[in-house]
């Protein structure tokens, strides 16, 4: 594998101190401040693995009473798992993030993604397609619908 330098970016919440770990540009884990947790519990916690790229088991993650000591669980846990990464793991990680900021691009737009693009085609049981959002259309088949539904029910 030819990526294995790690560096570390501080997410953008004032809130909770959280950084993102990142090899090359690939984002493969996390060391943050627990939240909600007693005073007296670990308060670190860290995870190691990314998706879409390796399977949810290879991940690995836990937690710590320190920065420091999550710091190092995190890199001994990368350690084991780096040599098991192939590099089209990368590549996909990369194209799921290339897309979803492709998708983000085009509903900043007002573009509606294809998943949101519904037809309001029906068909008729008289076997005739017509949109059901155009009430000239639709309105001679209501009849014929409830006339199947009334008998569909009858049959129950």
């Amino acid at each position: 594998m030819a990526e294995s330098t790690l560096t570390r970016r501080r997410s953008d919440n004032p809130q909770q101190e959280t950084w993102h770990i990142y090899c090359g540009d690939v984002r493969v884990g996390t060391i943050g401040e627990r939240a909600g947790v007693p005073i007296h519990a670990d308060q670190w916690s860290w995870s190691c693995g990314f998706y879409p790229g390796l399977h949810p088991g290879q991940h690995q993650s836990g937690i710590a009473e320190s920065f420091e000591a999550a710091r190092e669980a995190f890199e001994a846990a990368w350690s084991d798992l780096q040599p098991t990464i192939p590099d089209t793991a990368f590549a996909e990680w990369r194209h799921d993030c290339d897309w979803r900021a492709d998708m983000a691009a085009e509903r900043s737009q007002g573009e509606k993604l294809d998943s949101e693009i519904r037809s309001t085609l029906m068909r008729c049981v008289c076997g005739t397609t017509f949109d059901s959002w155009k009430p000239s259309e639709s309105y001679p088949h209501r009849a014929h619908i409830t006339a199947a539904q009334a008998a569909n029910e009858t049959r129950r």
